[in-house]
């Protein structure tokens, strides 16, 4: 009896889920315009055809509500305690873009638990293919809360200011990251610079220093990639005190400026 040749079945493929860009924004001292900054960075890139999630991981002191002049009546904290779903902490901001925003003065987020470790990446894993660029806006410094946020993202973005504090706090965060994270580049990005280029001089003079003092453990010193500066702006404190974002108030302004081309250089290199 001859058998009977048949084809093997096809089986196909199990598609690829295409996961958000991932970027934190840091800094090593606080009030460098740090959530400014994230808040009209994220309507920038929505005004390039993105979709973005601005997700508050400034667990314990949140603040970006403050500067988009939401009053959310669910956070973060909400999801986390089972009290709400994911899907209505998810609100619309001003600019185009989504947000998912903390609580303020909440002390059980001050240090990391294993589970808010888990929470957290468990609410990145669930947004990450709904959006093509996630934004974590992280809180100030090197404590252990900051420095879990910053692992879970593809690229830092470190801020600071001409000040000497702000430059020293900076290469502080940077030592800490390419130590403990291995972070073998770094984005730049320096605020209310007073002159054009200021700020390109600033991230050469701290990329020498890096170069002789900071070391990954693969042996190498992080490369630090200058995105661009944002000028000292009088139109930034009328938007902050409005709690409106400056590319809506003011989109021609120098400092707007400087946001969308820091915006079309991180897409471009997407």
């Amino acid at each position: 009896m001859t058998a009977i040749m048949t084809e093997p079945e096809l089986t196909s493929a199990p598609p690829t889920v295409r996961l958000a860009r991932t970027l934190a924004v840091t800094s090593g001292k606080g009030g460098v315009g740090k959530t400014f900054f994230s808040a009209n960075l994220a309507a920038a890139l929505s005004r390039q055809g993105l979709k973005v999630l601005v997700l508050d991981a400034d667990l314990g002191l949140a603040n970006l509500d403050v500067v988009l002049n939401l009053y959310p009546k669910i956070t973060l904290h909400d999801v986390f305690t089972g009290k709400a779903q994911l899907e209505e902490a998810i609100l619309p901001a001003p600019g185009g873009f989504s947000v998912l925003l903390a609580g303020s003065g909440l002390v059980e987020y001050s240090r990391l638990t294993s589970e808010v470790r888990e929470q957290l990446m468990d609410i990145i894993a669930k947004v990450s293919p709904r959006f093509d660029v996630l934004l974590l806006d992280t809180g100030a410094g090197i404590s252990d809360v900051v420095l879990f946020a910053l692992s879970l993202a593809h690229e830092v973005i470190v801020v600071a200011t001409p000040e000497p504090t702000s430059m020293t706090d900076a290469y502080a965060t940077i030592k800490v990251l390419a130590a403990q994270q291995g972070r073998e580049q770094l984005h730049m990005v320096i605020n209310q610079v007073n002159r054009t280029g200021e700020g390109r001089v600033i991230c050469q003079q701290l990329q020498q220093v890096v170069e002789r003092f900071v070391l990954t453990p693969a042996g190498t010193s992080p490369k630090l990639s200058y995105l661009g500066d944002i000028p000292l702006d009088v139109n930034v404190r009328g938007a902050v005190q409005r709690r409106a974002l400056l590319l809506e108030l003011h989109p021609g302004c120098p400092a707007s400026q400087g946001v969308v081309q820091i915006a079309t250089k991180l897409n471009s290199r997407n």
